[in-house]
């Protein structure tokens, strides 16, 4: 028997939560502009604090526009798109692209090496195969599967910066930038508003939170984290950030439940099934949204060991890592920020 449960608002209702629970009764709300739309999938939050709403209203439009700008570029659940044209030419031609889909490519292409594989854009046609958070989902068959591996592979992607082309090797291969996408978004909105002159503003891109500064009081952003293992809203921990962006990416966000087992949306692109590395929630702070959109993905595919060790060697990352003993890992930069809220859990603090 198959229950399917799918979930696109990561960390909304316990961040909208934690925020009003903190302005409650605080001037600040007089200062708030908030605006929703669904856009790239999910249900995209702003929060501008500032006292000239004409301005942040401007702010808020003009992001708006980006990121359906971005969605038409880059999506690859409409008739048409420069991603759908990639994979409609794949083993044929080289396909031009615009500024935004060049770069995302590429910035996808940059951490599928740096993660080993275990980030691959190409891994679309196992996700098409699988039906996650579709109305399709199911357990292929091994065969099926097996037939799909060979066409799984990041470097058979061919870019022509001088040109802005690209081109997938083989018929049959194509691309999915759902795991970095959003992230690019984030970043795009973040410098929209502060061009804007706006100074203190919180947008959740569906669990990929952006922030501008600081609360109007100099407090920071709290960010509630998820707990893997309850009901939506149950967060095990908080984190404090200034100017940050925070991903989350988790077994509870797409999964349909067959025979008692449960099968999530984060492929595994070198064995074609969902990912079980002993990770349930992977959680990337970082001044890039772009990065740690990607970033939790690979260390969600990677595991725990090699997946510190790669946070590790990087600067201004950190990450908060949940396993299925019901263990939290944190890097050592979150030490004065992270605060475990939910006895269940053990905190395991790494020295960078």
């Amino acid at each position: 028997m198959k229950k399917s449960m799918i979930f696109v608002t990561i960390l909304i209702i316990i961040i909208t939560t934690l925020l009003s629970c903190n302005n409650k009764g605080n001037k600040e709300n007089e200062n708030i502009i908030q605006e929703e739309i669904f856009a790239l999938g999910t249900i995209i939050e702003f929060k501008i604090y500032d006292e000239d709403s004409k301005k942040a209203k401007k702010a808020i439009d003009e992001s708006i526009w980006r990121i359906r700008e971005i969605e038409e570029k880059m999506t690859i659940n409409k008739e048409k798109s420069e991603v759908i044209s990639i994979n409609q030419n794949a083993g044929i031609d080289f396909v031009n692209v615009s500024p935004d889909t060049f770069f995302v490519i590429q910035k996808s292409s940059e951490y599928s090496k740096l993660s080993e594989g275990a980030f691959d854009l190409t891994v679309e046609p196992l996700v098409k195969l699988w039906g996650i958070g579709t109305k399709d989902a199911r357990i292929p068959k091994k065969e099926e599967i097996d037939s799909l591996l060979s066409l799984i592979n990041y470097e058979d992607l061919l870019l022509d910066e001088k040109n802005l082309s690209v081109k997938l090797r083989n018929k049959g291969q194509a691309i999915d930038l759902g795991a970095i996408a959003k992230g690019y978004a984030g970043d795009e909105v973040k410098r929209i508003l502060t061009n804007n002159g706006i100074d203190t503003a919180f947008v959740n891109l569906g669990g990929n939170v952006v922030t501008i500064g600081t609360k109007l009081d100099g407090s920071p952003w709290r960010i509630g984290i998820q707990n893997p293992l309850d009901e939506r809203g149950s967060h095990l921990a908080i984190i404090e950030i200034k100017d940050r962006a925070v991903v989350t990416s988790g077994n509870y966000e797409r999964y349909f439940i067959e025979d008692g087992k449960k099968y999530h949306h984060i492929m595994n692109p070198k064995t074609g099934y969902p990912a079980e590395e002993g990770i349930i929630s992977s959680t990337i702070v970082s001044d890039s949204s772009i990065d740690a959109d990607a970033l939790s993905t690979s260390l969600y595919v990677m595991g725990l060991e090699k997946g510190l060790s790669l946070i590790e060697k990087m600067e201004n990352v950190e990450a908060v890592i949940i396993t299925d003993d019901n263990k939290v890992y944190i890097t050592a930069g979150l030490k004065d920020s992270f605060k475990l809220t939910n006895p269940k859990f053990d905190l395991i603090e790494k020295n960078n």
